[in-house]
């Protein structure tokens, strides 16, 4: 083809050098389903299903159903959908994790967002729009006290079994945490005013005052901390991004016991894009009917077996709904990748307490279920001394076994006072 005025500079490659033709949008979504060099289809969902032996506890879905629309026994029905969302949580992550590798960086952030905690997220939309508060209040203080107490301390735990410290960029973990403690205060002061308005309006014994506080105090907290989440997020994905990246000089000067880990080299995705999207579609909505025969549930398990059902929600759901993420923390802690364990634990905790609980605010006030952020005052007390403690033991950027063994330990005595409660 002869050179002309209207001939492009540079070429693109559809026509063998020569100028191709822009995709139209429906050429692109056909581009983007056949998902060429990446995993086909047939791969991916091979992958999927058949990856991990966890899946094998995928057929408790299916007997979870059959309990709950036969009615069996409440122990059966509870036992069997508390054992199916532990599957279902690792899809969720799965697939999360292998869409955010060919999104991109940014992507992966709002992914991470979204579903990082979407059982959780679904179990407290099940149990608020079936009236059960307390558990939807119980499963989120549990979610956050097991990432910042027990996987933060089984994560330590664990890398200082292979090195005798290990460091992490504490610019970035005192950001997280800062968040954490901003969150923490805003469950301190509904607890707070309760308090204060209920003494002034016992005599009068107008205690609607003090509920109509609460709600606004609440919902506009709420819309508050969804604004400084977003904030959030931007501060660690894009403006101070380099704060959230690994010391490698640092991390080996102070190693000087540490038993040499292989660095891996960097996973391919297993699942193309749109499996991926698809499969995280499906185990939402399987995960959410199983969500639903849990808590229906918990009422009857819990007077049946005599077990408290502030337990259930702050020990067990938590345990169960964060199984993949507490399993992969650990493993990121021997291998010394210690900036992504403090992200896995605080920020997790960080989404829960200033992105699931206002939603969950803002849902029940949708729907018409008060749900506020004021809390027990004894589980205020226990979240506040717990992020206390976080915040004491990463402001020197260093890690010990010690430090993990105060965490857990922690963690165990909040669990038996809400056992015996």
């Amino acid at each position: 083809m002869s050179a002309s005025e209207s001939t492009p500079l540079l070429r693109d490659a559809n026509g063998n050098g020569q100028p191709g033709h822009r995709l139209s949008w429906s050429e692109r979504v056909v581009k983007v389903i056949k998902a060429e060099g990446e995993p086909s289809w047939l791969q991916s969902y091979r992958w999927f299903i058949f990856g991990s032996w966890v899946n094998i506890l995928l057929l408790f879905v299916p007997l979870s159903a059959v309990a709950h629309h036969l009615n069996w026994d409440a122990a059966l029905r509870f036992s069997f959908s508390f054992i199916a969302i532990v599957p279902l949580a690792k899809l969720l992550g799965d697939a999360t994790e292998n869409m955010s590798a060919s999104l991109g960086e940014t992507m992966a952030g709002l992914l991470n967002a979204s579903f990082g905690n979407a059982v959780e997220i679904i179990v407290g939309i099940a149990a608020l729009l079936q009236g059960q508060i307390r558990i939807v209040q119980t499963s989120m203080l549990g979610s956050i006290l097991s990432n910042i107490l027990l996987v933060l301390g089984c994560s330590f735990l664990a890398a200082g079994t292979v090195r005798a410290e290990s460091v992490f960029q504490v610019t970035a973990a005192q950001a997280s945490s800062s968040l954490m403690t901003l969150a923490c205060i805003t469950l301190v002061i509904p607890a707070a005013y309760n308090s204060t308005i209920s003494k002034i309006t016992a005599p009068t014994g107008d205690d609607g005052a003090a509920e109509r506080g609460l709600l606004l105090i609440s919902r506009g907290t709420a819309i508050m901390l969804l604004f400084v989440y977003a904030a959030f997020l931007w501060f660690q994905l894009k403006s101070h991004a380099f704060l959230y990246q690994r010391n490698d000089e640092e991390a080996g000067s102070i190693n000087s016991q540490e038993t040499p880990v292989p660095e891996e080299p960097e996973e391919e995705p297993n699942m193309n894009l749109p499996s991926a999207g698809v499969a995280l579609l499906v185990v939402t909505i399987i995960t959410s009917f199983c969500a639903d025969y849990l808590v229906a549930s918990i009422e009857e398990t819990a007077e049946r077996y005599h077990i408290p059902k502030a337990f259930i929600g702050l020990i067990l759901l938590p345990i169960v709904a964060n199984a993949a993420e507490h399993v992969t923390s650990v493993w990121m802690a021997m291998k010394n990748k210690m900036e992504l364990t403090i992200t896995i634990c605080v920020g997790s905790s960080i989404q829960i307490a200033a992105f699931v609980v206002p939603l969950m605010v803002i849902i029940g006030w949708i729907t018409g279920h008060e749900l506020t952020l004021y809390f027990a005052d004894f589980e205020t007390i226990c979240l506040f001394v717990s992020v206390i403690l976080v915040n004491t033991l990463i402001q020197d950027g260093k890690s010990n076994y010690m430090e993990g063994l105060l965490l857990v330990t922690l963690y165990a005595v909040i669990a038996l006072a809400f056992w015996v409660s």
